[in-house]
């Protein structure tokens, strides 16, 4: 399965925010959303991705959230992954980097979507459901 798939079963939406706006609207905006991570983006263009995360740390190291720029909390050297990209080589990249949340972009840098641990989870969980069915009919058909 491809990444193009999850995003047409999931949806494309992605959640923003400036870059000027301040780390405590960004994590009023993840509770608001129920969501782990916002990309920040200028004129269509990436420039980082702020997660859960991120915000943790600035509080673990009593910052004050509210004066605190996204651009200067934000993760800016993002990985990134393409529509055409496969499951399985998606979810060893996130493993192996330690990351919950892969923006998808095209060719020409636009944002495509945003896939989640959990959403290649259930994209495996799907598969797997559906490849167990198929030997159970094939399974009862040959008997």
């Amino acid at each position: 399965m491809r990444l193009r798939e999850i995003l047409q079963q999931k949806g494309r939406s992605v959640v923003g925010i400036g870059a000027d706006r301040t780390v405590l609207e960004a994590a009023r905006t993840l509770v608001e959303h129920g969501i782990g991570s916002l990309v920040v983006q200028d004129d269509g263009h990436l420039l980082g991705i702020i997660t859960e995360r991120d915000i943790l740390r600035l509080t673990a190291r009593s910052v004050p959230l509210e004066e605190t720029l996204v651009r200067t909390a934000m993760t800016v050297d993002v990985v990134t992954t393409t529509p055409d990209a496969e499951l399985q080589a998606t979810m060893t990249t996130m493993t192996e980097r330690r990351i919950r949340h892969l923006p998808v972009l095209s060719e020409d840098g636009g944002l495509e979507g945003l896939v989640s641990i959990g959403d290649l989870l259930n994209a495996c969980r799907v598969e797997a459901e559906a490849e167990n069915t198929h030997l159970r009919e094939y399974i009862q058909g040959a008997g």
